[in-house]
């Protein structure tokens, strides 16, 4: 079946999945050193910044967006119900009774998310080698690695590696091995950043090169290969060198997650926009349904970023949401099953 080259349309994908790696890189360099990113805002807890609260807002709304994937769509909902309503209940109650439980949830969330970035670009890379015309199997280990290291491989070696891992630093006064053991990574990670930064870059240099002979090799045998996915997978991955690798402007932070979450929202957005406007069962039901959509996640997305911390129930339904929506990625969206 021939396919057009993109998810939506040329001006949507453009917008909304293509150039938002290198508009939130240039967003990025704008507001470095302005006063968004230095003075700390009246409300919100601690040093809240303008730039943080937006960022902070967008990153929750993204999160909670993905229930109107899992449980608004009564297709996917119909395949997994004990895991959309069983396993969050339970999660929460565990991270509720447990303060060991829910720390090593706060670790395994930070470095899920890393994991989930990268395979979310490569989900939009199998995307358009898909409607390019090419087999879903064709290079799909190959797009899956490199996409997993231009994200994590510049954090891993760059300057934001500490931030990352002094989250370990929280299980110091467990006394369990398994405690004491990931409460030293920081302090390791410190002490071989320079090896892990070398290793990092002989081995993201080799993936570089096999990446792109393999792409000419099939251009050269008139395979199908999509186009589409070389300039994201090349843009994004050139975002995450310059950002998580060299922090530059110090706003790593927020220009990766920028241009995740405008790309998630906008493929939710598209994907669900007929099942919400089905529930509302009112004229310009489509329109009403963008306001719902958008109001709905980006006001849970302000709860989240500006409740205090410490009412810890609150903390716990914000930490389920996240763990579930990495979760939930992994099966609501099929390439193969033709899903998307």
């Amino acid at each position: 079946m021939s396919r057009k080259p993109w998810i939506v349309s040329a001006r949507y994908d453009v917008a909304f999945f293509l150039a938002p790696p290198v508009l939130a890189l240039l967003a990025g360099i704008a507001i470095s050193g302005t006063d968004l990113t230095r003075v700390a805002l009246a409300i919100g807890p601690g040093d809240l910044t303008a730039s943080g609260l937006f960022i902070g807002v967008l990153i929750h709304a993204h999160l909670v967006a993905v229930v109107f994937r899992s449980h608004a769509n009564p297709t996917v909902f119909r395949r997994h119900p004990v895991r959309f309503l069983l396993v969050p209940a339970a999660l929460w109650a565990a991270l509720m009774w447990s303060e060991w439980i829910a720390v090593i949830a706060t670790i395994v969330a930070t470095f899920w998310d890393v994991y989930h970035s990268g395979a979310q670009t490569f989900g939009f890379a199998r995307i358009y080698d898909r409607n390019a015309g090419a087999p879903a199997d064709r290079d799909r280990a190959l797009d899956f690695w490199m996409n997993q290291l231009l994200y994590a491989g510049p954090i891993l070696a760059g300057a934001t590696l500490i931030d990352h891992v002094e989250v370990f630093g929280e299980l110091e006064g467990f006394e369990d091995p398994l405690s004491v053991l990931l409460a030293s990574v920081p302090a390791h990670a410190e002490g071989h950043r320079g090896v892990l930064a070398w290793c990092v870059i002989a081995i993201g240099t080799v993936m570089v090169i096999v990446y792109v002979i393999a792409s000419l090799r099939r251009v050269r045998r008139g395979e199908p290969i999509s186009p589409l996915k070389i300039g994201l997978v090349a843009s994004t991955g050139l975002c995450s060198i310059y950002t998580w690798g060299l922090n530059s402007w110090g706003e790593a932070f927020f220009v990766m997650n920028l241009f995740h979450a405008v790309q998630y929202l906008a493929l939710v957005w598209w994907s669900e926009r007929d099942h919400i406007a089905g529930m509302l069962r009112v004229p310009g039901a489509r329109s009403i349904a963008l306001v719902v959509f958008l109001g709905s996640t980006l006001a849970y997305g302000a709860m989240a970023e500006l409740f205090e911390p410490d009412l810890h129930a609150w903390w716990a339904v914000t930490m389920v949401v996240s763990l579930m929506h990495f979760w939930y990625d992994g099966f609501v969206w099929s390439v193969r099953r033709d899903d998307v």
